[in-house]
């Protein structure tokens, strides 16, 4: 069964039919789920989501285009949720110098503030990084490491991504791949093992061919499984298979 690592199924996008499509997803072949907060108010959502469906999971962290909201208090309170059932990452957090939304000196910060605190719990991370390349890879290699996790949404080169599976991380590949303008995430596909990989979606957000641009959800996942099999040359069974096995491992379920 595919092995959704990284779903935003609180976005209100999802507000009409959350319930139908999601207990739809093991008849579409979508066995585990990790619903990932975003924003500080989204933490508690996923935490209580995650309560009604089985096959649900949670990570729960501010994304670095939403740390503005967190001072010490709403830290502190973000860090309880861990005490919750089903709660098995620290994410999404990282770097974004794409949006700006915060000052950069901000956003390293609380990005070092969530490691240390994924340190502290035993936890994996789930890392954002766009347009931000060489100051991630400073704080990754200062800050994170021993820790375990996944270059979420991967957008760099290939020798990059290198990089990061030599010092024990994953590479989260969703559906940029299938892009005929995804030529860099299929060339990393290409040179990292099959071991090293994860599947996700980000949705509702970046949807596989043919459904560009429309919402996206994680029984998509299927047209990204078939690509990196096409790209790896082996089987979508297989791929299937191998990316659930690295979920399962990365945490610890």
């Amino acid at each position: 069964m595919i092995f959704e690592t990284h779903a935003h199924y609180d976005d209100e996008q999802f507000n009409e039919d959350r319930r139908e499509l999601l207990e739809s997803m093991a008849a579409g072949g979508v066995g585990t789920i990790v619903n990932v907060s975003a924003t500080y108010e989204s933490c508690q959502k996923v935490v209580d989501m995650v309560r009604e469906y089985p096959f649900m999971y949670a990570s729960v962290g501010v994304h670095p285009d939403n740390v503005g909201s967190l001072n010490e208090e709403t830290f502190a309170s973000m860090k309880d949720l861990f005490q919750k059932d089903k709660v098995v990452a620290v994410g999404e957090i990282g770097l974004d110098y794409y949006w700006d939304n915060e000052s950069h000196e901000t956003q390293k910060k609380w990005f070092v503030r969530q490691l240390d605190l994924a340190r502290e719990l035993g936890l994996p991370v789930l890392i954002h990084s766009r347009d931000a390349a060489a100051d991630t890879m400073q704080i990754m290699k200062e800050h994170a490491q021993g820790l375990k996790g996944v270059i979420h949404c991967y957008s760099y080169s290939k020798e990059m991504a290198k990089e990061y599976v030599k010092m024990g991380f994953y590479i989260g590949v969703g559906g940029v791949v299938t892009f005929k303008n995804g030529r860099r995430l299929k060339e990393t596909v290409e040179a990292i093992p099959l071991k090293a990989i994860l599947l996700e979606t980000d949705c509702p957000y970046l949807a596989p061919e043919p459904y560009r641009g429309k919402r996206n959800h994680s029984m998509y996942i299927k047209y990204v499984a078939e690509e990196i099999a096409r790209l790896k040359g082996t089987t979508y069974e297989e791929v299937v298979a191998q990316t659930e096995k690295n979920a399962r491992k990365m945490y610890r379920l």
